[in-house]
């Protein structure tokens, strides 16, 4: 920090070190005090009475408030906030600039809680705009989606400029490299559907490595939500020529194909429109070489993911909405063979909104870039449909 107590302990006589102490240690009790505040009123007098004392600091002290937001609740979260706006409302109204710098490499570590980088981020375009507009094509690929989000759309927009200057092969040259980098889905259809329009082939499935081709077996019971908790037989062996007793009778192996340009595999089509009810699917992946990647799925069911036989991870919640990499899972793939056993389940809500009983998964490495089965088939890009993506999906 361009202020810190360390630098003014050099040159600074003892009567200000003093002063220049204790304001700090004010800063840091008040830090503290607001922290503490949590819900039914945990702590919300004290945190009410430390708020005007972080308020009244100096722009200096920015850097100090966006660490404490790294671990802080949605409540504390909301106090520091407020106490930084404030902070930089008056610096700016007075001519002054917060601390670029530290701001600057507060963002770019990305130790740092996403959402105390985005506000870093948020307080740099206040000051200067075009620092933040030099910072984003390094975030293409950034920890914060919100981060990534804008570098994204700074590419688009790029695009978009040179589409109106009639540059065609620049602005798809643009488009491409934004669908490279983009995980919303807003995002990825607008690169995408000018990418068309211009002439070019997209291939989502391939070019995110979505998975397309399984085998589905089901329903089985998840009467009262059990189902999530409950071990069927696919999870002890799977065994394609095999029969099970289902929720509605004997339950057999099925070939689907997802023809989703997000590569979403609906469960509700090869096992009927159901409620309160579990289904597995299975795919084989084939790598030559093996070594680390991620299988990234998105859902709004209860899921489960199995590879190789080890479990990977789950959620048992329902309808909270879906996004492409929703959920990163790392595995070390083997050479040859692979087996990917993913379990969704379906709640008894009737609504509307609730029907969907699906998810979507690919495999890629750290960087988001899809890895793709040596033996994959090409997409059947005459059946894809392009099915109106979840209003409900938020950056990840």
């Amino acid at each position: 920090m361009k202020c810190s107590f360390r630098c003014l302990a050099a040159v600074a006589p003892a009567f200000l070190l003093l002063s220049v102490g204790a304001a700090w240690a004010d800063l840091a009790n008040a830090l503290k005090t607001i922290k503490a505040a949590g819900p039914e009123g945990q702590g919300n007098a004290a945190a009410s009475q430390a708020w005007p004392d972080l308020a009244k600091a100096g722009p200096e002290a920015l850097p100090l408030i966006l660490a404490a937001m790294d671990d802080a609740n949605d409540l504390a979260l909301n106090w520091l906030r407020a106490a930084a706006d404030a902070i930089a409302d008056r610096a700016l109204k007075s001519g002054l600039k917060p601390p670029l710098a530290e701001l600057g490499e507060f963002l770019l570590d990305t130790r740092h809680h996403p959402r105390a980088r985005r506000y870093a981020f948020e307080l740099l375009a206040r000051a200067d705009a075009s620092a933040t507009a030099r910072l984003l094509p390094g975030m293409l690929n950034d920890s914060s989606g919100e981060l990534r989000r804008d570098a994204v759309q700074q590419l688009l927009d790029q695009a978009g400029q040179s589409l109106a200057a009639t540059n065609g092969a620049g602005a798809a040259n643009l488009y491409r490299q934004a669908l490279s980098f983009a995980r919303d889905a807003d995002q990825v259809e607008s690169a995408a559907d000018e990418l068309r329009r211009l002439g070019r082939r997209v291939d989502l499935p391939r070019h995110f490595g979505f998975l397309t081709q399984w085998k589905i077996i089901g329903p089985f019971d998840n009467t009262g939500g059990r189902g999530f908790h409950d071990v069927f037989p696919p999870e002890h062996e799977v065994k394609l020529a095999a029969a099970y007793p289902g929720k509605e009778g004997e339950v057999r192996w099925k070939d689907f194909e997802s023809v989703d340009q997000f590569g979403i595999i609906d469960a509700n089509k090869p096992c009927g429109s159901l409620k309160g009810v579990t289904a597995y699917a299975y795919t084989e992946f084939a790598s030559t070489a093996g070594g680390p990647a991620e299988l990234r799925l998105g859902s709004k069911n209860g899921w489960k993911v199995w590879c190789n036989g080890q479990f990977l991870f789950g959620r048992d919640e329902y309808h909270r909405g879906v996004e492409i990499d929703q959920y990163k899972m790392p595995v070390v793939l083997k050479p040859g063979r692979n087996f990917i056993l993913v379990k969704v389940c379906q709640n008894e809500q009737i609504e509307d909104w609730t029907k969907e009983w699906e998810f979507q998964i690919r495999v890629c490495d750290a960087a988001g870039t899809a890895i793709l089965s040596t033996d994959r088939p090409p997409t059947p890009m005459a059946a894809i449909e392009k099915k109106p993506r979840d209003k409900n999906a938020q950056a990840n």
